[in-house]
């Protein structure tokens, strides 16, 4: 039985930097949560981070580049949290492997979760292409990565058995 991860605030927990969720509306996911198969994951919680936390944007690059020792995350005050992002990313790297989970669906714009666009570090809400730490490391092993905007692609990777990267 194949398995989702699901960024838990789009799951209706309230965990994001403003202690407010993203809920998704969607029959299909509504089914897989009743079957047992979505695995719910926040890696900023995980990570050790507070909710509601100060909002943080990757400095310097993108979640790859982070990865490599490149940038960092940071609050708009300046603290450091990167090693923050890093454990939580290396935790949901481990619950997909430990639930053979090959097919995630994280939230857009996030300094964790983004798939395609992070905020450029700037604090300004100003949009690059890029992927937030935790997108990053689950793409560099495999896993099949999206946003809530692209549930219906997820999904059906996921029926056909997720072999294949997104």
């Amino acid at each position: 039985m194949n398995k989702i991860l699901v960024s838990a605030c789009l799951l209706g927990d309230p965990v994001r930097y403003d202690g407010r969720s993203k809920p998704l509306r969607h029959r299909q996911l509504a089914g897989l949560i009743e079957a047992g198969r979505v695995v719910p994951f926040c890696p900023e919680v995980a990570g050790g981070l507070p909710v509601p936390r100060p909002a943080a944007e990757i400095v310097g690059g993108d979640g790859a580049a982070l990865i490599a020792g490149e940038a960092r995350v940071v609050t708009r005050e300046g603290a450091d949290v990167s090693d923050c992002f890093l454990s939580g990313a290396r935790q949901a790297l481990a619950l997909c492997r430990r639930h053979r989970v090959s097919v995630a669906v994280l939230t857009e714009s996030s300094p964790s979760c983004g798939s395609g666009q992070i905020y450029d570090g700037s604090f300004t809400r100003t949009a690059v292409a890029g992927s937030g730490v935790t997108a990053a490391l689950l793409l560099r092993h495999g896993i099949a990565v999206f946003n809530q905007y692209q549930l219906d692609q997820a999904l059906a990777r996921l029926e056909s058995g997720g072999d294949e990267t997104g």
